[in-house]
């Protein structure tokens, strides 16, 4: 639990392989002490889809307590594009200028606000007041498709291109990151996840389970990747749970420190 002028928060977050791929290219970040979280999917199809997402999460781990509102915002931008540019590099020199890529979606809270900063179609939602917001909007082709009305979201979500995203760090050299800042409010739950969970669980459902879960961020992550791997997931499925509070409420019965991108325990999921 870390509070800060009036508000605290706690949270957790998992990631797991998936009932079908042998290999996770998904990773999380949990670092509730700084206000950071972070989701990023690899590039499926593509050469060390696993090494860039994990080499996203292993830069903004670095990332010190923030000074200032302004700095925190600076500090992740600048750590995004200098993975970018790793990625880049990496791609030039062992991989024959093939993509090494990853989707990152990342949500910053400091004092009273917060940010979104995103690319491609991993999302950040938030439950306020019994009311589910996407706060990201997807990079990727079926959403175009949407918003230029050729396509209603229930046939984005089954279309065969469902998964071409258009833009990730390591697709270009000219790296385009979306933000969203927002205020806090005592009782707003943020799920952060990857395409995984969202293309096997509801919007309604993810508003149920983050309702019913309330404050457990640990139950509600749990719930989630219980429900996708009941339904199959084909994909892997990372989750990230975040409660705001404010000091006089109960206190959550969670750490809310706990992140893992290693496959978990078939009686973890199964109970």
């Amino acid at each position: 639990m870390n509070a800060h002028r009036g508000l605290q928060w706690s949270s957790a977050g998992r990631s797991h392989v998936g009932m079908v791929r042998a290999i996770n290219e998904d990773a999380c970040l949990v670092m509730p002490e700084i206000g950071l979280w972070a989701v990023a999917d690899g590039m499926g199809g593509h050469e060390a889809g696993d090494f860039a997402s994990r080499m996203v999460v292993e830069a903004l781990q670095q990332i010190p307590p923030p000074g200032d509102w302004p700095e925190f915002l600076q500090a992740v931008r600048d750590t995004l594009h200098e993975v970018n540019r790793q990625l880049r590099e990496e791609s030039a020199q062992r991989y024959q200028n093939r993509t090494i890529g990853t989707t990152v979606v990342v949500l910053l809270a400091y004092e009273t606000q917060c940010a979104c900063l995103w690319l491609g179609d991993s999302r950040v939602y938030r439950l306020r007041d019994g009311e589910l917001q996407q706060l990201t909007r997807d990079h990727s082709h079926v959403q175009q498709l949407v918003d230029q009305g050729l396509l209603t979201p229930e046939e984005a979500h089954r279309h065969p291109l469902a998964n071409v995203i258009t833009r990730a760090i390591g697709s270009t050299d000219d790296l385009q990151i979306d933000e969203a800042i927002y205020p806090l409010r005592a009782g707003d739950l943020f799920l952060l996840c990857s395409d995984g969970l969202n293309k096997t669980v509801s919007d309604e459902e993810i508003a149920r389970l983050l309702a019913h879960s309330a404050r457990n961020c640990q139950e509600a992550v749990k719930a989630f990747i219980h429900l996708a791997l009941m339904r199959d997931a084909s994909d892997n499925v990372t989750t990230v749970v975040v409660y705001i509070s404010d000091p006089s409420s109960e206190p959550t019965e969670e750490a809310g420190s706990e992140a893992t991108t290693q496959p978990i325990p078939p009686d973890w999921y199964l109970e």
